[in-house]
């Protein structure tokens, strides 16, 4: 089993900055892409950015139109970690956040998308 688990999360003013993180563990042999989702209610969920590994599922950052230029994904695989950097923070970001990793499992080796359970942010103008 693989367990992702997001922190960081909280209540901000507009203009303010956050950093999310999301910590995989369990049966992991290695991580391939992952991302951060955001569903605000009454809303779908909906993809912010992600980011590839540089190898199985190749070499990309992408982001929504709606963050560019204002958040930033990373990842440390040393930690299995990711994060999400987020700054010019607006009402409008308002969501619980998500994150997803494609992960390569230790003993079957397959690679499966797992979630975790979000991490609400709330922006206050």
């Amino acid at each position: 089993q693989v367990q992702l688990v997001e922190s960081g999360g909280g209540l901000v003013q507009a203009g303010g900055s956050l950093r999310l993180s999301c910590a995989a563990s369990g049966r992991i042999f290695s991580i391939a892409a992952v991302a951060w989702y955001r569903q605000a209610p009454g809303n779908q969920r909906e993809l912010v950015a992600s980011i590839g590994d540089g190898d199985y599922d190749g070499d990309y950052t992408n982001y929504a139109d709606s963050v560019k230029g204002r958040f930033a994904i990373s990842r440390d695989d040393a930690k299995n970690t990711v994060y999400l950097e987020m700054n010019s923070l607006k009402p409008e970001d308002t969501a619980v956040y998500f994150c997803s990793a494609h992960v390569k499992e230790y003993f079957s080796g397959s690679y499966v998308w797992n979630w975790g359970q979000g991490t609400q942010v709330t922006v206050s103008s």
